[in-house]
């Protein structure tokens, strides 16, 4: 503990409100959160890189990657009871009268060797089928999205826990000192139909320290606010600066202790080196007409999906471990005839260019690319499915995802749901209704699948602890098991 003379007015009120033995605490978890740097990981890895394609809103897993020829041949009548088994439901159809079946909006069709069942709605996808392993027995608790999001990218429904990639960083540290380890981009369609808000929590770094956060490149003004140099400031006269405030830092780092220091100093210094890298990294212009051309057309636009999908391969073979792109727009509450189309349209020829554009430059076997949502959609309407607007609700039972790339068994299908696409069924097809308290082989639950990822990147989510106010966290909080059946 410093004399008293030596801290500041407000550093002395604080200490004197909380007491003696709480700065004695708090002084030694921040020594002990400041102590576990990058461990490496704890075994061989499958896959050294991650980007996950997150689609924000819940796609329709009924309508786009599980095929439920019942939804058709009882199209209009009610979900029976003995399925729905008093399921709580959202407050946007817990008061319907009637849960009327809904068929898929557009036909399946079979794609590949392996011959996967896919919407038509995604042809590119299709196209490389057997690149691509589809989980349909995946199942949350959470049915509202800014919870089921946060869940799926942090592992508590409620924020302030370290998110995905902030994890990772924790674990594997950098592979190129010139870029983050975790960096962010965000888009939605461009008719803006639904209100989700892409919460900054969505790739927070929560306790652990804040240079593991994500850095979020913008769509619109400058990539990353603030990171050019004022006018009249040369790199030589910048980096003396940076050294003084260096030193500064480290002579305040020893008076007082304080972690986030040291954090705000390699931010300081990252900042400085991106200055070079970052545009670099997203001179799209240098890319080949036909490597553009594959990803669409909007591949041209600021902050577009296929744009994000082009910058994220570009991060990835240059050395960031964790790319999270974020895309809104999924929630066809009233507009499922219309928009899921538009959605479709949006994300389905970049998702596919991005796994033929990893393949061809041999990026994608120690790449994992996941595909998918939150949560999937009710198979029955909400609203009037003879009116123009309607659509399907949230529905977290059982949904489905696709992996490719990244140590995944490709070309193929784990799990599946009734014939409804309401409940994941076990291998028998006897429908089970699992929870992360008792889970069940078939299913995979969200803490499963980031069980899974970590362990392909050679890291044991039990062992992927920080302490934090008296106790070891993990992303995985107290669950969560390796799925070996997603391995190839």
């Amino acid at each position: 503990m410093p004399a008293m003379s030596e801290l500041s007015r407000r550093a002395f009120l604080g200490a004197s409100a909380v007491g003696l033995g709480r700065i004695a605490l708090a002084h030694l978890e921040a020594k002990d959160r400041a102590s576990t740097p990058a461990r490496g990981p704890h075994f061989v890895p499958r896959c050294r890189r991650v980007v996950w394609l997150m689609q924000n809103g819940g796609p329709s897993h009924v309508d786009l990657l599980d095929p439920k020829p019942r939804l058709a041949r009882d199209a209009g009548t009610d979900l029976p009871d003995s399925v729905r088994r008093g399921q709580r439901l959202t407050t946007m159809t817990a008061g319907q009268q009637r849960f009327p079946l809904l068929p898929a909006h557009r036909p399946f069709a079979r794609y590949g060797d392996c011959g996967h069942e896919m919407s038509t709605l995604l042809p590119h996808l299709g196209a490389v089928a057997d690149r691509l392993l589809i989980v349909r027995s995946m199942y949350t608790e959470a049915i509202n999205h800014a919870p089921a999001v946060t869940l799926l990218l942090s592992g508590a429904q409620q924020p302030g826990r370290p998110s995905f990639g902030a994890w990772v960083g924790h674990g594997l540290g950098s592979a190129n000192e010139d870029l983050p380890a975790f960096v962010v981009l965000t888009s939605r369609d461009r008719e803006n139909s639904c209100g989700q808000l892409l919460y900054d929590h969505y790739w927070g770094s929560g306790f652990l320290p804040s240079q593991l956060q994500g850095t979020k490149l913008h769509g619109q003004g400058d990539p990353v606010p603030y990171l050019s140099d004022p006018a009249g400031v040369d790199r030589a006269s910048r980096a003396a600066s940076l050294r003084e405030l260096a030193a500064l830092n480290g002579l305040r780092r020893a008076l007082v202790g304080d972690p986030e220091i040291d954090a705000r100093t390699a931010q300081y210094e990252l900042a400085f080196r991106m200055q070079s890298s970052v545009p670099e990294a997203l001179a799209l212009e240098t890319e080949p007409e036909h490597v553009r051309r594959m990803y669409g057309d909007d591949v041209s636009r600021r902050g577009s999906f296929a744009q994000n999908c082009l910058i994220a391969r570009r991060l990835l073979e240059r050395g960031v471990r964790f790319v999270q792109l974020m895309h809104a727009g999924w929630d066809q509450h009233q507009n499922l005839p219309t928009q899921l189309a538009i959605q479709c349209r949006d994300t389905d020829q970049p998702s596919a260019a991005l796994i033929r554009d990893l393949a061809q430059r041999g990026l994608l076997d120690d790449t994992l690319v996941i595909w998918g949502g939150e949560f999937g959609r009710t198979p029955f309407c909400q609203g009037d499915p003879k009116a123009k607007t309607y659509g399907r609700d949230h529905h977290g039972n059982a949904f489905s995802i696709l992996l490719a790339g990244g140590g995944t068994k490709a070309g193929s299908v784990f799990g599946a749901s009734d014939e409804f696409g309401y409940d994941v069924v076990d291998r028998h097809g006897t429908p089970i209704r699992p929870t992360k308290f008792a889970p069940h082989g078939d299913a995979v639950h969200v803490h499963d699948l980031q069980a899974t990822i970590l362990w392909l990147l050679g890291l044991d989510h039990e062992r992927l602890t920080t302490r934090y106010q008296g106790r070891d966290f993990r992303l995985t909080d107290v669950h969560g098991r390796v799925v070996h059946e997603l391995l190839a």
